[in-house]
């Protein structure tokens, strides 16, 4: 401020002696008097101004450098969020459940002939009183004849019978099939699974459900001659607008069945076992990991970054042609009180 004055007073001198006390106080800042220094040469004056010029100008230099860095940090970051959104994360979370929504097996068995199907707990199966002979069917089932949904020619038969529930219990649904007879290489029964059985109860058009089904789940075999055991877990998929998908994974093991029957029989028994494999419910989704919060933080300290260095540039840029300005009016000044 002192400065300032004194510059507004030399602008508008009202005499001569008033022009030199504007010197000698306008010349102080940066010339001591002899009494208190002594002598000082005009290289040290000149030394001075060039290093604070020098640092002016180093500083300044710094400031853009790291205005260009943040430059490039706003540009980065922009460009993550953008991959990020293009590319989301498949997260996979895990439900412990004690009951199940019992599910729905459809099999396909043609000539064959369902002979038994019983529940069963803790893993326990006694063995068979008489294999090949009709038994107990103690399970709810459904029979449902419907249109190929593939064709739209071909009629279907399917025998849907209601899946395990109880998966604390170790609950499990066995079935046996015979087949008289057949004239191909390799008999198996398909069937396949849906995530509800009482949906499909409660289900006006069975035969459309069946085909919905048949037309989104995956199908599988058990063969003839062999104790096949499936164990199922489920997978539940949510898809970005919202909808979920449920799939069913599963363990199958084979395990040979001895015909212990006195005669010799060119029938064939189908044996097959459900159960769950675990209580968890697994769910996938697609998460973006970009949080557009965290990014639009630090694009503000970016900004701000770069606005004070741009404030702190101009100040300096102001400053030097301050410098220089003073520099020559102290000059023409002194000019002037020597003439």
């Amino acid at each position: 401020q002192l400065s300032e004055d004194v510059e507004r007073v030399s602008e508008n001198p009202t005499d001569e002696r008033e022009g030199e006390m504007e010197v000698h106080e306008d010349a102080s800042s940066v010339i001591l008097p002899d009494s208190e220094l002594g002598t000082t040469t005009p290289s040290l004056r000149f030394s001075k101004t060039c290093l604070k010029n020098v640092f002016s100008v180093i500083l300044l230099f710094i400031y853009l450098l790291l205005m260009a860095v943040a430059v490039f940090l706003v540009y980065q970051t922009i460009s993550d969020f953008r991959e990020k959104l293009k590319h989301p994360v498949m997260s996979v979370s895990y439900k412990e459940v004690s009951l199940y929504d019992a599910p729905g097996i459809a099999f396909y068995p043609g000539k064959a002939r369902l002979l038994s199907c019983k529940h069963h707990y803790y893993d326990h199966i006694p063995p068979l009183v008489n294999p090949g002979q009709p038994g107990d069917i103690e399970c709810t089932t459904q029979r449902i004849n419907y249109t190929d949904p593939f064709t739209n020619q071909t009629m279907k038969y399917a025998l849907v019978v209601r899946g395990p529930r109880d998966v604390k219990k170790k609950e499990l649904v066995v079935l046996q099939f015979h087949l008289n007879g057949t004239d191909q290489d390799f008999s198996a029964i398909d069937y396949l699974l849906f995530s509800s059985f009482q949906e499909f109860i409660d289900s006006p058009e069975k035969a459309e459900f069946m085909k919905d089904c048949e037309s989104s789940y995956s199908s599988w075999k058990f063969s003839g001659g062999f104790r096949t055991w499936v164990k199922m877990s489920l997978v539940k998929t949510k898809e970005e607008d919202g909808s979920e998908t449920v799939e069913f994974k599963q363990e199958t093991s084979v395990v040979n069945y001895i015909d212990q029957r006195t005669k010799p029989r060119g029938d064939q028994l189908f044996f097959v076992v459900f159960e769950w494999k675990d209580p968890f419910i697994q769910t996938v989704q697609d998460i973006v990991t970009a949080n557009p919060w965290n990014m639009i933080a630090l694009l503000c300290g970016i900004f701000l970054a770069l606005f004070k260095a741009a404030d702190f540039a101009k100040l300096s840029v102001k400053w030097m042609i301050k410098i220089r300005k003073r520099h020559l009016k102290r000059s023409r000044q002194a000019m002037n009180h020597i003439s």
